[in-house]
């Protein structure tokens, strides 16, 4: 069954991202950040942001381009209200928009959770503050939506043109946006790990569970 193997992968990839959150607080621990901040695996780090230094306009525009990602969240909302509406009854609404919003909800848990709980903070100080660093907000908001805006493109959209253009936007969108945030400066490279790990796993089992009910749907009517 093909939503077992997103369940497995997407598994995988959260007890990855736990492996990694574990890691960072135990190797190579040293007092590298601004006011004396320590980092895992800071001989990496350090390396690292010294070969791409700091790039406060790339910081902003990325900054930015974060609404991007949130317009689309809004979207697809207004598309589950309009299906409430019509539909009169909240679980007549399509179920793999029901499951984004249960998806959605739990990216914003993931986010609001680790910067309650800071791990590590950013490399530089943003207007003089320190700021939780890990993982990257801005990286794991557009890794975890962009991705559902080309599913759903494909399971909506009649227009391959149209597919493809979703395709295509979601993939370069999402690259630019996470190679930007990597050398801007603004995060440990760590960071950006956990967050591609951390919104891998759970775009992966958002998918699962699509399929999952999918599967169900095509089961009933037999």
């Amino acid at each position: 069954m093909k939503w077992k193997k997103f369940l497995w992968t997407g598994t995988g990839f959260l007890l990855f991202f736990v492996l990694w959150t574990i890691l960072i607080q135990c190797v190579d621990v040293q007092a590298v950040g601004p006011e004396n901040t320590k980092v895992g695996f800071a001989s990496f780090n350090v390396w690292f942001h010294h070969l791409t230094g700091v790039n406060m306009t790339l910081y902003t525009i990325t900054d930015w381009l974060g609404l991007v990602p949130i317009f689309i969240c809004g979207c697809f909302g207004i598309i589950g209200l309009v299906q409430w509406f019509r539909r009169k009854k909240f679980f007549r609404v399509d179920s793999d928009i029901l499951l984004l919003g249960v998806y959605y909800l739990l990216v914003i848990s993931g986010y609001l959770l680790f910067e309650m709980v800071p791990i590590n903070y950013r490399p530089i100080l943003i207007d003089g503050h320190l700021e939780a660093s890990y993982p990257s907000s801005t990286t794991l908001l557009v890794l975890s939506v962009m991705p559902t805006l080309k599913l759903q493109a494909d399971r909506r959209c009649g227009n391959q043109k149209l597919r493809n253009l979703a395709s295509w936007f979601s993939g370069l969108f999402s690259a630019f946006m996470v190679i930007g945030r990597l050398v801007s400066g603004v995060h440990w490279a760590t960071d950006i790990i956990g967050s591609v790990l951390l919104s891998s796993g759970l775009f992966l089992l958002y998918c699962a569970a699509v399929r999952y009910f999918d599967q169900k749907k095509d089961e009933a009517k037999l």
